[in-house]
């Protein structure tokens, strides 16, 4: 996603529960996970299922919401300058 954190707050709610069951499903094994519109297969490769969730963010511009909690919570923070 870029710009992340400018999607409405309520729209970034609803995409950490999205995010949140499909780690779940990582971690516990399943062989699908329900994301709320629908049901998606987890594929693995030789036993190994893996994802990325990646986001770019631009903090303190105007029209910018500050990350909720739980989202927060599933992300690590890497900074980068150039």
């Amino acid at each position: 996603f870029d710009e992340f954190n400018r999607i409405n707050i309520e729209v970034l709610s609803v995409v950490s529960a999205q995010l949140r069951a499909i780690q779940n499903a990582l971690i516990y094994n399943k062989p699908s996970c329900d994301i709320g519109f629908g049901e998606i297969m987890v594929k693995r490769v030789a036993g190994f299922a893996t994802c990325g969730f990646f986001i770019t963010m631009n903090p303190g511009y105007a029209g910018r919401t500050e990350l909720p909690d739980n989202l927060k919570a599933l992300m690590r923070p890497v900074a980068m300058m150039v």
